[in-house]
């Protein structure tokens, strides 16, 4: 079984969650393009850096979910980063450095963020529809958000696709 990203429940809404993850380091890529064609670019450079493609031939645990998050207040919409997150615990320090230049190491601070999950392919059009739903039903309950908004796939793309669970995740705005 694939290991997820940590998290806990601080809040249940009607419709959707508020979450505290815990700390991580992310592998990405950032690439522009359409959203159908970034992510299966992306993930063969993101799979090749946790199948050995490092700098100490290491090879790190697949986790869950793949994520493709966008920007909103940048100029270019057609910027996607597409990050894997590394096995929980892991620090920046101790993750070996990437063979491929696409790929950058990042790590994230604990971080607040609403969630609302759903089935089905995560299209662009069903991924646009559920984040505007939560940042619809965010807003109502006065809650900030930032400008990011994260699509997190969770199955391969090879699984039917009523089966697939997916997730909108948007950090928190916190001043």
């Amino acid at each position: 079984m694939t290991k997820r990203q940590e998290f806990r429940v601080v809040r249940n809404y009607s419709n959707f969650e508020v979450r505290k993850y815990e700390p991580c380091v992310i592998a990405e890529v950032k690439l522009s393009g359409q959203y159908s064609t970034v992510g299966s670019q992306a993930f063969r450079h993101l799979f090749q850096y946790i199948s050995q493609g490092n700098k100490t031939s290491q090879k790190i645990a697949m986790t869950a979910p793949v994520i493709a998050a966008q920007h909103t207040d940048h100029s270019n919409s057609d910027d996607w980063y597409i990050s894997f997150v590394m096995p929980a615990g892991s620090t920046y320090e101790q993750m070996p450095h990437p063979n491929d230049p696409e790929v950058t190491l990042r790590a994230l601070d604990t971080q607040m963020c609403v969630a609302l999950s759903f089935r089905g392919r995560a299209t662009e059009e069903k991924s646009d529809q559920m984040a505007h739903q939560l940042r619809a039903a965010a807003k109502k309950e006065n809650i900030a958000l930032s400008s990011e908004t994260r699509i997190c796939r969770f199955d391969p793309p090879f699984k039917p696709g009523f089966m697939q669970y997916n997730e909108i995740v948007i950090p928190v705005y916190l001043d």
